[in-house]
């Protein structure tokens, strides 16, 4: 091994040679065990919550492969409709070219053209923080297989009568002409106002005032709602209202959903441009009036004066027009919640619009829609067996309270719109004819011959595609194959899916995913995977937490918080950071705000901390948490872990003999031995079931502090009198010991640091023997195996303890490490005289002190700084050593301390409800802890008052 670990050089071999050895494909034995990675973007870059999410999936991986499953990490990328059309439509402008100039045709050849050249960015960073990722099954959900499925799926629920088009209110995006789904619509705070109108009554006898935020939508206005227990309004309902500035007569109706509180009590109702409006007029049978283009421009529908101008201009012009009629009652300033397009930053406009609908919501279809025989309506056929599949426990969320979000989005679900207006994706497999009929197949063969009609002329296919989501929902069974009857193969010839042979991945392990989607992508998978194959589509769902930054801040390119995990793998200097944080950034202001920010932070850029230290920070910080935030400070600890790991297996290997070590005969020679085994049992147990719970920031945790504190610190010192001394057999035995407890540590550690503990386990190894392969073909370390010794642990905790007591004592008093000093022992019981005796040469070694000697009971003490073990009593003498008033202070110190954490057990026993749920042996080991920091407080207490 080299003397220093250096992280490039180690990441730069090791995942090539996986990859090209075929380590991450599935082995063909054990049990199935799959996991399914949330596809992400084409377009995309790896992000920290990309990270994040891939080191937790990696993880699982690793270790089940270990664990002996036949493990699956299917992976693939997402063809992101929109934002792919984006890019390629912007590359477009930069010739002042647009895809109407290209055709259909030609404009998706130049989008297939980017996606080869420029889509594999993403899966290439995935590479870099170690995902042992199946890339030989890569899928792609515009792939002929994925399309094959896709088609296939739109086809049978149409047929089922679950598919409908019809005239609906959709959120709208003026500038991509195209209908988005909520995911894609972030809600935006802005400075607005709140104007209040009057409406006349249509005999002049009265009138009613009305607040919006809107008010150039009032030019397709078809109510007034009023709550109908309102005794201010309740005599005006059924009679009408002259619409200003369009003369029309609308009604005054009565709804309950019109808070009589808020505001005037009386709400516009404008159908074809508001949710809210658009449920309302529903239930009243209101037409609705559609005042906008789909450019957002008015429309025929308004008076003359306001057609072709813009929504916000004719917003000024609606103002000026009432306020010269005397109508504006009052303009204040309001707090609204804009909804923005993620894709496009314009507003969205809720538009009517002729869309394609996947009916989730009634048992009985709309009118005029005709139920085939033997099918049932949506609800029972789709939702509900997703809403079983949960309250059963079939699928369980984790942790737990997030199926209560999942439940209620579907109790309280619409019906899903699945078209959208782009040439990018799956086209949408319907055709019409030119009567108006529309014809549904897998291709125009199969339409004609499902055709219940005779088509009129030729056939035209409908220039909608389907929703990005739509495909996302089929991947747990199409990745897999489905509905192929034979082998899948890619566009090179290899098999990426078998179905007849890979549905045995099918229902997956567990999801791994953020809250952010569990409506969009994770509910859809289950009712699509339910629908079409009779299984869930995963076992567990696991929602990862959000990421960001150090002060729990929401990352923003705009704030210049962002980290780029790869700059934390790699480092990056000063000037490009600001570059790279900076060139994206418009708007000055923000620009200086952002460089400002960096210099502030990263003064010297950030440092290279390696792709194991990127992952282990992630690993601990993966709590039940909604959100973690990420210190990079925290991250450079992590690094100092790899480098203690790595002078600890150095450490081993000089102090090894050339050559594979021999078996030793018998049980370990030492308690040292005997105690870090039990040791290691432990942390494998608990290791385990923090796996199995998913808690992998306890197991990350557990496997630091024993690798740090009792491997590298305790273990490495406590087996140096062995190494150093004349017992053979000891010396040998501890040398064995050392290799495979180091061996098992490396084999524990690899699920969250893959590179570091491969690179080590390959000098490690031929010392056992274990000369073939790599860490993942070697089993995952089993605690059954291993043999404790309560006895030698208690033993060697003893020694830990007399041992730090002593060294504590020198770092605070300053005794210089390499100075022999006195050693007085005092009180303690028969077991301490004994082990004390047993381990006296070992503490001589360990501590510099001389022989320690006992002062018997009733003898005069000399003045000694104390540390205290249970009731022994450790002392240091303080002439020509120690200060005595440096030792009081330190005394009260210690003496404070303990006082606290006797308040602390106190505070959990006072707590009735804690006594009452805790479990027996939690509120046992409570009391213990009570009584033996009691003991130690006596015994300082005692030390302080000798002291004077």
């Amino acid at each position: 091994m080299e003397k220093s670990f250096e992280p490039s050089q180690i990441e730069s071999t090791w995942y090539a040679r996986w990859e090209a050895s075929g380590d991450f494909k599935p082995s063909g034995h054990g049990e199935p065990y799959c996991i399914l990675l949330p596809p992400p973007n084409v377009t995309g870059t790896l992000h920290m919550g990309h990270a994040f999410q891939q080191t937790v999936m990696d993880m699982l991986v690793r270790y089940q492969r270990m664990r002996g499953m036949n493990t699956l990490w299917q992976v693939g990328t997402d063809h992101a409709g929109i934002a792919t059309q984006k890019i390629v439509e912007n590359q477009l402008a930069t010739s002042d070219q647009t895809r109407h100039d290209l055709g259909r045709e030609a404009f998706v050849e130049r989008v297939w053209k980017w996606k080869e050249e420029s889509g594999s960015t993403i899966t290439n960073q995935m590479r870099r923080i170690g995902a042992a990722a199946d890339w030989s099954r890569e899928r792609f959900t515009m792939d002929e297989g994925l399309s094959a499925a896709v088609r296939k799926v739109f086809v049978e629920w149409y047929r089922a009568g679950l598919i409908y088009r019809g005239n609906r209110l959709v959120n709208w995006d003026p500038l991509l002409g195209t209908a988005v789904s909520d995911l894609e619509v972030n809600n935006v705070e802005r400075d607005g106002h709140m104007w209040s109108i009057r409406y006349p009554s249509s005999d002049g006898s009265t009138s009613l005032v009305v607040a919006t935020t809107r008010p150039e939508t009032m030019l397709g206005d078809v109510a007034v709602a009023v709550h109908p227990e309102d005794e201010r309004y309740a005599q005006l309902i059924g009679k009408t209202l002259t619409l200003p500035l369009s003369g029309r007569e609308i009604p005054v109706i009565g709804d309950d959903y019109v808070d009589r509180e808020f505001g005037t009590g009386c709400v516009k109702i404008t159908p074809a441009h508001d949710f809210n409006d658009y449920a309302i007029g529903q239930r009243h049978h209101l037409a609705p009036i559609s005042i906008f283009t789909l450019d957002a421009k008015v429309n025929e529908n308004a008076p003359a004066r306001y057609q072709g101008l813009d929504r916000f201009e004719a917003r000024k012009r609606v103002l000026a027009d009432l306020e010269a009629e005397g109508l504006l009652v009052e303009t204040k300033p309001h707090k609204l919640q804009v909804p923005v397009s993620q894709r496009s930053d314009a507003v969205i406009e809720p538009m009517l619009t002729d869309q394609w609908f996947l009916d989730l919501t009634t048992d009985e279809l709309p009118e005029g829609r005709a139920k085939p025989a033997g099918t049932i309506g949506g609800r029972k056929a789709i939702t509900e067996p997703a809403l079983d599949a949960v309250r059963s426990g079939e699928i369980k969320f984790v942790p737990e309270n997030w199926s209560t979000t999942y439940t209620q989005w579907l109790d309280n679900i619409q019906d899903w719109c699945i078209s959208r207006q782009l040439w990018w994706g799956h086209r949408i497999p319907a055709w019409y004819d030119e009567a108006g009929n529309i014809f549904v197949g897998e291709d125009e063969a199969d339409a004609r011959a499902h055709a219940g009609v005779a088509p009129v002329g030729a056939l035209r296919q409908d220039d909608d595609v389907l929703d990005t989501w739509f495909s996302s929902a089929l991947w747990p069974f199409s990745t897999l194959g489905w509905p192929a009857n034979g082998p899948v193969k890619n566009e090179r010839g290899e098999i990426v899916a078998d179905w007849q042979h890979d549905k045995i991945f099918l229902p997956s392990a567990v999801l791994v995913t953020g809250f952010d989607i569990i409506f969009f992508w994770v509910a859809r998978m289950v009712m699509a995977t339910k629908y079409f194959t009779g299984l869930v589509p995963f076992r567990e769902v696991y929602i990862n937490a959000i990421v960001r930054d150090a002060e729990g801040q929401k990352m923003s390119k705009s704030k210049g918080n962002t980290l780029d995990p790869l700059d934390l793998i790699d480092g990056i200097e000063l000037e490009p950071l600001v570059e790279k944080s900076t060139k994206s950034l418009l708007i000055p202001q923000v620009r200086e705000k952002v460089e400002k920010r960096i210099r502030k932070d990263y003064p010297n850029g950030i440092p290279a901390i390696g792709t194991d230290a990127l992952r282990f920070t992630f690993a601990a910080l993966a709590s039940y948490s909604r959100t973690i935030n990420f210190d990079i400070k925290r991250a450079e600890g992590y690094k100092a872990f790899c480098n203690k790991l790595w002078n600890a297996a150095r450490f081993v290997l000089m102090n090894l003999p050339e050559g594979q070590l021999p078996a030793p005969a018998g049980a370990p020679a030492t308690e040292a031995e005997r105690w870090i085994l039990t040791r290691l049992k432990q942390t494998l147990l608990d290791v385990e079931q923090h796996f199995a719970s998913y808690r992998f920031d306890l197991l990350a945790q557990a496997l630091y502090e024993f690798t740090w504190n009792e491997f590298c610190d305790w273990f490495l010192e406590l087996s140096k009198p062995a190494l150093n001394g004349d017992d053979a057999r000891a010396a040998a035995s501890t040398r064995h010991t050392l290799v495979v407890v180091l061996e098992t540590v490396l084999r524990a550690l690899h699920p969250i640091v893959p590179f570091i503990s491969e690179e080590i386990w390959q000098s490690v190894a031929p010392k056992l023997g274990l000369s073939e392969g790599g860490l993942m073909q070697r089993p995952w370390p089993r605690a059954d195996e291993i043999v404790a010794d309560e006895a030698a642990t208690a033993e060697i905790e003893w020694f830990k303890n007399v041992l730090s007591g002593i060294r504590r004592i020198r770092a605070e008093m300053n005794i210089a490490p390499g100075k022999t000093i006195p050693l007085l022992f005092a009180d303690g019981d028969a077991t301490d005289r004994a082990r004390a005796a047993k381990f006296a040469a070992q503490i001589s070694f360990l501590a510099r002190v001389d022989a320690p000697q006992w002062i018997e009971p009733g003898a005069d003490e000399p003045a000694a700084a104390a540390a205290v073990v249970g009731s022994l009593r450790v002392l240091i003498p303080l002439a020509g050593l120690i200060d005595l008033g440096a030792e009081k202070t330190r005394l009260a110190k210690e003496i404070a301390r303990i006082e606290g954490e006797i308040k602390k057990c106190e505070g959990k026993l006072g707590n009735a409800n804690f006594v009452a749920n805790a479990p027996a042996e939690v509120v046992t080991q409570e009391r213990q802890r009570i009584a033996d920091w009691g003991v130690q407080l006596n015994a300082l207490r005692e030390q302080a008052q000798k002291l004077g």
